[in-house]
């Protein structure tokens, strides 16, 4: 009958079975703490504030000071030192103090990696 079985007059086509649940291949490997690191800096990054701040940081001529982001991006400065936390807590930027006013900057030492992955996010 072509492989066709009729139950409650449907036609049913049994169809070959290729793999079978369990007995898949291997994935490829990947490195655990490459993923660990990439996650951690992703997630930094996957706020709008701060994506924006890192863009004006990696735009920057000189350091910008806390002062500047919290006029610019128009809001307090409890949040911008939040935000600014996080992405020093990334390993992202570093800062200097000087009087009252902080001043941030990209970490001179970003790994290359890293340097890769803004430049393709902050291509404009």
């Amino acid at each position: 009958m072509d492989g066709l079985r009729y139950d409650f007059l449907v036609a049913l086509k049994e169809l070959p079975v290729i793999r079978q649940r369990g007995a898949c291949c291997e994935l490829p490997e990947v490195d655990a703490r490459w993923a660990d690191r990439t996650s951690d800096l992703m997630k930094a990054l996957a706020d709008p504030t701060r994506l924006t701040m890192m863009a004006s940081l990696w735009k920057a001529q000189a350091p910008i000071c806390i002062c500047d982001f919290t006029a610019g991006m128009d809001l307090s400065q409890p949040t911008i030192s939040h935000h600014m936390a996080k992405l020093k807590e990334a390993g992202l930027v570093e800062s200097d103090k000087h009087g009252i006013w902080v001043y941030y900057r990209l970490r001179a030492d970003l790994p290359a990696d890293t340097r890769r992955l803004l430049a393709q996010l902050i291509a404009s």
